[in-house]
């Protein structure tokens, strides 16, 4: 009898190079939809969860509405310390923390389109999961992303095995055959 040996990288299908562009890799940066976990040390009636209204605020105990929108989680902090300590506290201390991210959003040739919440570390293809896979026409390889980059917006076609970020767009294109 004889023996055959095929080798798996023949049998494999092409890989095609699909991203003409890099996506930004900056810091994650607050925004509307996002809840946050504060704590301002030793004053328990200033800490609390609060959610970044859709104009990019929070409203917090004494200091009112706090612009949050575009900052990093460090930025808040510091901004949120100076105005304490401007107003109200001689040192005071606090902590941000993300509870929840803003959601994501999904469209195209999926089962189910719309938001849905993001979860950390999410690819492209858990997200496609997530909204309940393709349809019988939806293109089952890249997809077009997009993702807001300080006041713009990238679009660009990326494999499923990209990560996602909270506040992404994904649109799935259909198969022409």
């Amino acid at each position: 009898m004889p023996l055959i040996l095929l080798s798996a990288a023949n049998c494999a299908p092409p890989q095609t190079g699909v991203m003409a562009a890099p996506l930004p890799d900056a810091p994650y940066r607050l925004g509307s939809g996002d809840r946050l976990r504060i704590v301002v040390f030793d004053q328990t009636n200033l800490s609390g969860s609060f959610a970044v209204d859709a104009a990019g605020m929070i409203t917090l105990p004494l200091l009112g509405t706090v612009p949050a929108e575009g900052k990093t989680p460090q930025e808040l902090k510091a901004v949120l310390e100076q105005r304490l300590r401007k107003q109200f506290l001689r040192e005071p201390n606090v902590s941000v923390e993300i509870e929840a991210y803003r959601p994501f959003f999904i469209f195209g040739e999926v089962a189910q389109s719309g938001q849905y919440a993001y979860i950390a570390g999410m690819t492209v293809e858990q997200a496609v999961a997530i909204a309940g896979g393709y349809t019988p026409r939806g293109r089952r390889g890249p997809v077009q992303l997009a993702r807001r980059d300080g006041a713009d917006v990238v679009r660009i076609e990326v494999p499923l095995t990209t990560l996602m970020r909270p506040g992404d767009t994904i649109f799935v294109q259909e198969r022409w055959f």
